[in-house]
């Protein structure tokens, strides 16, 4: 996935910078608003990760620079009372070539900026807690004809953060957000011994004596982000191609039920089909023979996803044995059918939202979605 790095003059973009700061106040505001009204949908070792995350990013530290405890945590108390005060504020509308827009008009805002170097994202995460950022563009690409954008330094951002996502058709990869995830999820990984990961791990050569030597990680983590970028990217171009579950679809089961089980098992399917297409993530995988994506691909897959994609586990113990691409191939196409049968009961039972009463509604996801996959709800 070859692309083109964009220009920039430095001092055209530290100058438009300057002219932006009222305009970036107001973003990152939006951030912190969002912030202080949906944090709670995180777990309490989640929630401390982005923090430390956020924290990091303000400071501007590295990944694997951790900060004094006592200095994170006095921070976060502070930011916790500051979250205190404008929980119950409303978004803020944002000023752009003289005109007042609101927050989630981003064809209107991204074209009345002056400062091309830029583009600024907003839109709906887990459990629709709003994402707002604005962050320089680094590299445009395209895959499977799909437009790509490569970010770089970020300006303002919020606590999750999605590192990959589509925004009005546009593939957008955070860099910054990357390389924390990736950074995070190996540390988090490697205790587990999880064969998956040391598979990819071997291939960029971190591992010295049998175990992950961190000051290798540190100098391979860039060019380990610009690889595994494609991995990331090959998803959404699944999350585009595929229609058999919409977005529409899931954004109505969301509506009706956020932070429930129906809201993650909608987005898992969603997932899985996105990395099953035969467009998708697997595909590439498969087409282009990329051994160590294939290890991050199952050190990642876990929780529900696994659970709706049981074949690949097999495939993958036997890959390992004899690098039989036609056993991960044959995983792929077996899970895209079942996972696509699930999709359109999906969608069948979604067109009820709206009409029949939402016990109705979670009676039939129960029965004919979640009870198959031993999730079913009390």
């Amino acid at each position: 996935m070859k692309g083109r790095r964009l220009k920039q003059s430095t001092g055209l973009l530290m100058s438009s910078l300057t002219d932006l700061t009222p305009f970036i106040a107001d973003i990152q505001h939006n951030c912190d608003i969002s912030d202080a009204r949906d944090h709670g949908i995180y777990s309490m070792c989640t929630m401390v990760l982005k923090l430390r995350n956020l924290y990091k990013w303000e400071k501007n530290l590295q990944p694997w620079e951790e900060p004094e405890a006592a200095d994170l945590l006095d921070w976060i108390d502070g930011k916790e009372n500051y979250w205190a005060t404008i929980a119950g504020e409303p978004f803020r509308s944002l000023t752009a070539g003289g005109k007042r827009l609101e927050p989630l008009e981003l064809e209107e805002i991204n074209g009345a900026l002056q400062d091309e170097t830029l583009l600024y994202g907003a839109g709906f995460g887990r459990s629709m807690k709003a994402v707002f950022f604005l962050a320089e563009k680094l590299e445009e690409r395209q895959a499977e004809g799909c437009p790509v954008l490569i970010l770089g330094r970020e300006r303002a951002r919020e606590m999750a953060s999605p590192f990959a996502m589509v925004q009005d058709g546009l593939i957008i990869i955070r860099r910054e957000a990357l390389r924390f995830f990736l950074w995070d999820q190996i540390q988090e990984v490697r205790s587990s011994c999880r064969k998956s990961l040391q598979y990819a791990l071997q291939y960029y050569g971190v591992f010295r004596d049998g175990s992950l030597d961190r000051e290798l990680l540190r100098a391979k983590l860039d060019v380990m982000v610009e690889k595994e970028m494609d991995l990331f990217i090959a998803h959404e171009v699944g999350e585009i191609l595929q229609t058999t579950l919409s977005s529409e679809t899931l954004q109505a089961v969301i509506g009706h039920f956020p932070g429930t089980v129906i809201e993650f098992v909608g987005r898992s399917i969603k997932d899985i089909l996105a990395d099953t297409h035969p467009q998708g993530l697997l595909a590439y995988l498969v087409r282009e023979q990329r051994d160590a994506s294939l290890g991050f691909y199952l050190t990642f897959l876990d929780g529900l996803r696994s659970k709706l994609f049981p074949e690949i586990i097999e495939a993958w113990q036997q890959f390992v044995a004899d690098r039989d691409w036609r056993r991960i191939e044959q995983a792929r196409r077996t899970c895209w059918a079942r996972n696509s049968r699930i999709a359109g009961q999906i969608e069948e039972i979604a067109k009820t939202i709206g009409h029949d009463p939402d016990e109705r509604v979670m009676g039939r996801f129960n029965r004919e979605i979640l009870e198959p996959l031993g999730l079913a709800t009390p």
